[in-house]
């Protein structure tokens, strides 16, 4: 037995799939007109133990995650960069590609399923055409929205009322709607766009999952992931088109992992506070990045700093040091009290600190056992996906930028400004140099 928290009903529910124990799992995927950041690490690591855990139960998990690969920022982005928005192919397959080496480096399963929005073209068109149908949407201009008001449940995920989105919401104005909560299920573009019904154009980005979802499981989805970011607008959308095109429910549990926050603010790249995965890989081993994420709970607001990424280097280069003398031969590890105890960690709710609470806990006697250390290791590799490979130890060479920053921190603490020393240590945590503070300075 397994439980998640279902964002639906805001409680920890036994996990029960549809079919038996096959799960359908879809997450939200990126829009690839930048490179990933630790955001993007965060929410698919935390998917990918999900996937893991789930498939270690003895689920058969079908797991599909998509491409938005047709989208303003990615057109932006084309014309900015090569001054041609229909070229807008080579700018996602460059941010495709890094994605992809950035969740191998991650240790994250590939999903049995990727679909991109522009192969999926002809589905979303007749997903839109049903909805129109059924008088849930409405064709103006060329364009195709969503009529909010046709959807009894609106705001059921997010726990909000439409009066209250109505009578608070910033919408941008748009003549042709007739609401300003409804939204683009198809807008009309000349220079960019697809042949429809309705004339050349492009998807909304909320019809996309909905049809992507529906054209892989024909039916319901029994996880659907992604970041807290997405729970409104983008997943009471979808959830609002295709309960009004399939009368049935669309997800049965709603799972979201919390924010990645930079000085207490939600990281992002509107904010401009956020740090790619290449970047901090350049510092930190992608496995130390992966336990990083790991030993903090999913649904926790992470606080990153380089210097918490460091203590977190100190614990994984532990458990690493620690499992190297073992060579595992067998993944039989069904028996063993302390992988039990973390497993039922796991089937809590993910909670991954409690995991490596035992792991901790558990060292000097599994230091007694060699087998029973030889099963909580292919556990770790199996469930937890961490490689445990021996870190490579770099030489921090003191550069005249180094010293500099290391003067101007002995001042700091000279003037008791802390706030700037420790701003100046996370800048030099940045770039590989780690500073401890002792009684003589």
């Amino acid at each position: 037995m397994i439980v998640f928290t279902n964002t639906l009903s805001q409680k920890k529910e036994v996990f029960h799939p549809k079919h038996d124990n096959n799960v359908a799992m879809y997450v939200c995927g990126i829009t690839p007109y930048d490179y990933p950041h630790i955001g993007h690490g965060r929410c698919y690591v935390t998917f990918d133990l999900v996937y893991r855990v789930l498939t270690h139960l003895g689920y058969n998990v079908i797991y599909a995650r998509n491409f938005t690969d047709i989208d303003d920022k990615i057109l932006h982005r084309a014309q900015k960069e090569l001054g041609d928005s229909s070229k807008y192919s080579d700018i996602t397959k460059r941010y495709i590609d890094a994605f992809a080496s950035d969740m191998k480096q991650l240790n994250c399963i590939t999903p049995n399923y990727e679909p991109r929005v522009t192969q999926v073209i002809p589905q979303i068109i007749a997903f839109v055409q049903g909805l129109i149908e059924k008088g849930a949407a409405y064709e103006k201009g060329g364009s195709v929205y969503f009529r909010v008001s046709s959807f009894q449940d609106y705001g059921k995920l997010s726990k909000q009322k439409i009066e209250d989105l109505q009578s608070g919401a910033r919408v941008e104005v748009d003549e042709c709607k007739e609401n300003p909560l409804d939204f683009a299920l198809w807008k009309h573009d000349n220079e960019v766009g697809f042949e429809s019904p309705w004339g050349l154009g492009r998807p909304g980005w909320h019809i996309e999952c909905s049809a992507m979802a529906h054209d892989i499981f024909k039916g319901a989805v029994d996880i659907h992931g992604g970041g807290m970011d997405l729970m409104f607008p983008h997943h009471e959308n979808e959830i609002a088109q295709s309960e009004s095109l399939y009368p049935a429910p669309f997800v049965k549990y709603w799972v979201h992992n919390a924010f990645v926050r930079i000085n207490k603010e939600k990281m992002s790249k509107s904010l401009n506070n956020f740090f790619t995965l290449h970047e901090v890989f350049e510092k930190f081993d992608p496995m130390v990045i992966r336990f990083y994420f790991l030993k903090h709970h999913y649904r926790g607001p992470l606080d990153f700093s380089f210097e918490d990424l460091q203590s977190a280097q100190t614990a994984y280069k532990r458990i690493v040091d620690f499992f190297s003398d073992i060579d595992v031969q067998s993944s039989n590890f069904l028996q063993n009290s302390i992988v039990l105890q973390m497993l039922d960690y796991l089937k809590d709710d993910l909670n991954t600190s409690g995991v490596f609470g035992v792991l901790f806990e558990s060292m000097q006697e599994l230091q007694k056992n060699k087998e029973s250390k030889a099963q909580v290791k292919t556990f770790l590799l199996d469930v937890l996906g961490l490689r445990l490979d021996l870190l490579v130890e770099e030489q921090v060479v003191i550069t005249s930028e180094i010293k500099a920053l290391l003067d101007h921190r002995d001042q700091a603490r000279l003037r008791k400004d802390w706030v700037r020393a420790d701003q100046l240590r996370d800048e030099l945590v940045k770039l590989g140099v780690e500073v401890h503070d002792k009684r003589a300075g």
